[in-house]
């Protein structure tokens, strides 16, 4: 199962290496991790994506809500979550009528336009990491060139 685990740290130096040796001495693996400062300086939120069965992710949380620099750890439920992954996509275009089918495609996901060039083109594209691979999977055809994902970022919906 994926499992999107949202934390709050202590923002001090180190807390990133404790939370990902934490993964690695288990086993575990992190499929995307986001980190930033909270509305508070003294606060980080951390998006961790992983995947494993139920018992697997349960050992985690607890093996995260036991470490000094933790102050919560919550298991979210992508129903009840606004989750989002930021992606630049770099795509050539072969011929002129490419920039108007990939501009298609953009729009069709939300995407935006950037640094259109005669060889290339590139999509800012904000959406959950299964938009984004549907994306990539219509893009292929044209030739992605380059690649760059941000890892999820998300927070629990009021009342949820």
């Amino acid at each position: 199962m994926w499992a999107i685990l949202s934390l709050l740290v202590e923002n001090k130096p180190g807390i990133l290496f404790k939370i990902t040796h934490m993964f690695r001495s288990r086993n575990f693996n992190i499929d995307s991790i986001s980190v930033g400062v909270t509305d508070n300086p003294e606060f980080s939120r951390m998006t961790i994506t992983t995947i494993g069965d139920e018992k697997q992710v349960t050992q985690i949380v607890k093996q995260l809500d036991k470490m000094i620099d933790t102050l919560e750890v919550k298991q979210l439920d992508e129903h009840k979550t606004v989750y989002r992954e930021l992606s630049i996509f770099k795509i050539k275009l072969s011929n002129a009528s490419d920039s108007m089918e990939i501009n298609k495609l953009a729009n069709a996901y939300g995407g935006k336009i950037h640094d259109v060039r005669k060889e290339s083109m590139m999509v800012e594209l904000t959406a959950t990491p299964d938009q984004i691979e549907a994306f990539q999977e219509l893009a292929k055809p044209f030739g992605i060139l380059d690649v760059a994902r941000t890892g999820v970022a998300a927070l629990q919906r009021s009342g949820a």
